[in-house]
C-alpha cells in the first residue's frame, strides 16, 4: 500500500482504484458514450441519447454501458457519440442525430462494422 503524505497522494490512490473497479466493470462489453456538454445539448445530444437508450430496450440488447460526458472538444461536431467495443479502438461519429444514433446503434455497436459517413477521423 502506497504511503499517503498529502490529500493529493490520497486522491490519486482513490483516482486509480476508480480506474481499476471501472475496467472491470467495463471489460467485455461494448460501452458507447454520449457527448451532453452544453454544445452537445443545444445541438440535440438528448435526442441522440434517447435513441440509442430506445434501441437498446426495444432490441433487448445487453452488454452496452451508455455514458454521458460533458464537452468532448469537437463543437463543430456536436452531438458526438464514441463507441468503444471490446478489443478495439475508439470510434467518433459527429452531428449524431436520432435516425444516425440507430444505425451506429445496430450496424457498428451489434454488428461491429464502422458506419464510415458518420466517422470523425482523427
Amino acid at each position: 500500500m502506497p504511503t499517503v503524505k498529502s490529500l493529493d497522494d490520497l486522491k490519486k490512490i482513490r483516482e486509480e482504484a476508480l480506474k481499476k473497479q471501472q475496467m472491470k466493470e467495463t471489460s467485455g462489453k461494448s460501452e458507447v458514450i454520449v457527448g451532453m456538454g452544453t454544445v452537445g445539448i443545444a445541438a440535440g445530444a438528448r435526442e441522440t441519447l434517447k435513441a440509442i437508450l430506445d434501441t437498446i430496450e426495444e432490441d433487448n440488447l445487453e452488454n452496452i454501458i451508455v455514458r454521458q460526458t460533458g464537452n468532448i472538444g469537437l463543437d463543430s461536431f456536436e452531438p458526438i457519440v464514441q463507441v468503444i467495443l471490446p478489443g478495439k479502438e475508439k470510434v467518433t461519429y459527429g452531428k449524431v442525430n436520432g435516425d444516425m444514433a440507430r444505425k451506429i446503434m445496430k450496424q457498428h455497436v451489434v454488428g461491429g462494422e464502422i458506419v464510415k459517413e458518420y466517422q470523425i477521423e482523427g
